[in-house]
């Protein structure tokens, strides 16, 4: 049974969408148009995905899921918003790519799947919405089939303890790094992918996970850590003071190199 938390968090999501869907910030009409949202980091560290089934959790309306789908992947997408499992089926229909998609929180999905997938993939902004990383993991490692992939890129939760207050010109810790008891209460009436965004619902819940605790939890769900690395920039402008590199990606101006912003993970499930 969904909590409040949980209802809260859901709530502001289904808000999104529509804003999400028309902002520049995700650009579907070039992403119709055949432009890839996947990373240089995600590309390269997954490999070849033709033939291979491919299961995304947390897919929001499903641009990385049909991204996958066009390099050749068997694709299912997972998300615990309705209007955003709407729009990622509505989107595949008008690309005309084959794809599955499922409305349903992660912590549900047993109940509505079966299947077993060679890649389970997840991304970018994830973990901080979920309260239980050890019952995730052992989700995570239930849909792989033996000798199958789990690979996930996400904001590492060294940069989740910054903020850089109004008028700062360096950042300052205001936040926990260690999971607290109580989930963190955060109020905003914008969105990452447009500062004008208008929300009714503007309250949400979310629990930082130490890199100790993820990487744990995949270990004690029976997953063989393939690598886990570590990067100096990010894919979004989280600070004021963060630098657009020509690659696209964003570093700490004065920090940079100094203070890890994304992690990845590739972990297998033994035969």
């Amino acid at each position: 049974m969904p909590d409040e938390y949980s209802e809260a968090n859901r709530r502001y999501w289904d808000g999104l969408v529509s804003s999400h869907f028309e902002s520049e910030f995700y650009d579907v009409a070039s992403f119709k148009a055949g432009r890839s949202t996947l990373k240089p980091t995600e590309l390269e560290e997954i490999g070849d995905v033709s033939g291979r089934s491919l299961i995304h959790l947390m897919c929001h309306f499903g641009l990385d899921t049909l991204s996958w789908a066009r390099l050749g992947a068997r694709v299912t997408g997972v998300d615990f918003s309705g209007p955003a499992i709407k729009a990622a089926r509505k989107l595949a229909e008008d690309c005309d790519i084959e794809a599955v998609f499922i409305d349903s929180d992660v912590y549900e999905l047993p109940s509505r799947l079966d299947d077993q997938f060679d890649i389970v993939f997840t991304s970018y902004g994830v973990l901080f919405w979920l309260p239980d990383v050890v019952r995730w993991a052992q989700i995570v490692a239930k849909f792989l089939r033996p000798g199958g992939v789990f690979y996930i890129v996400e904001f590492h939760p060294v940069c989740g303890i910054f903020e850089q207050p109004e008028g700062a010109a360096d950042l300052a810790v205001t936040r926990p790094y260690f999971t607290p008891e109580q989930p963190l209460r955060i109020e905003e009436d914008g969105s990452y992918a447009g500062r004008d965004t208008r929300l009714e619902h503007q309250v949400t819940y979310s629990w930082p996970h130490p890199l100790g605790e993820v990487v744990t939890a995949l270990i004690d769900a029976g997953l063989r850590i393939d690598f886990l690395h570590e990067f100096p920039f990010t894919v979004e402008e989280f600070f004021p003071s963060c630098v657009a590199g020509p690659d696209g990606s964003f570093r700490l101006a004065q920090h940079d190199g100094s203070v890890p912003l994304l992690y990845s993970i590739k972990a297998t499930k033994p035969l």
